[in-house]
């Protein structure tokens, strides 16, 4: 048995909101976290490698494992499928290690509502308004101007999910915001049903008090 059971932490957001650099902060904060590779049904593109940025699989092997229910999320966008492998992330909780996601609030559902659901940490960054969330797009200089309209106007469709998550961060100051997502994962991390040793601590202690009479 290990000392603790791990955790699914999912982090989600509205594109520009600072999800991404939150989550390369929090693997260079503990080297134990592990990110989720998701699958995909897409070619490979110049440099990737399989296992590495994508588990690559054909659209039979990825349907086959959405109805064995190997998929903890997955969905159909600009017509390939993408998916989180449950059986990556049930081995690292058993080990104890945590897994991050990053996803939308569609993912994030179907997450919560699968059997490692109880072992979830959901997590949602809000930009402080909807101006400073353009001006990080355009500031990133990787959107052309239509791209960043998009992604400006499907931002109120994430942004209205926020009240189906754990916690919720307005990230106004990325440090601070940094420093409060690490409060939220230390504490979730010490919840009674991610540390299993206890119901073995307890029995020893009903035993001592036994003992004692």
């Amino acid at each position: 048995m290990t000392d603790r059971r791990g955790l699914l932490i999912i982090l989600s957001s509205p594109s520009g909101a600072g999800k991404s650099t939150l989550s390369r902060q929090l693997l260079d904060w503990d080297d134990s976290l592990r990110f989720s590779v998701s699958a995909t049904t897409r070619p490979p593109r110049p440099a990737e490698v399989d296992g590495k940025d994508y588990h690559f699989l054909s659209e039979d092997t990825f349907k086959r494992d959405v109805n064995n229910g190997d998929m903890l999320e997955h969905a159909h966008v600009f017509g390939n499928f993408y998916g989180s492998p449950r059986k990556p992330a049930q081995k690292a909780i058993d080990a104890g290690n945590d897994v991050l996601f990053d996803i939308d609030w569609q993912g994030a559902q179907q997450i919560v509502n699968s059997s490692l659901g109880p072992h979830t940490l959901s997590i949602f960054i809000l930009p402080p308004s909807i101006k400073e969330l353009g001006r990080r797009l355009e500031a990133r200089g990787q959107d052309s101007p239509e791209t960043i309209g998009k992604r400006m106007l499907k931002s109120w469709d994430e942004i209205s999910h926020w009240g189906s998550y754990d916690f919720v961060l307005v990230n106004d100051d990325l440090d601070q915001t940094f420093e409060n997502l690490k409060t939220i994962v230390t504490a979730t991390r010490l919840r009674r049903l991610q540390q299993p040793w206890l119901v073995d601590h307890v029995r020893k202690l009903q035993d001592e008090f036994e003992d004692l009479k």
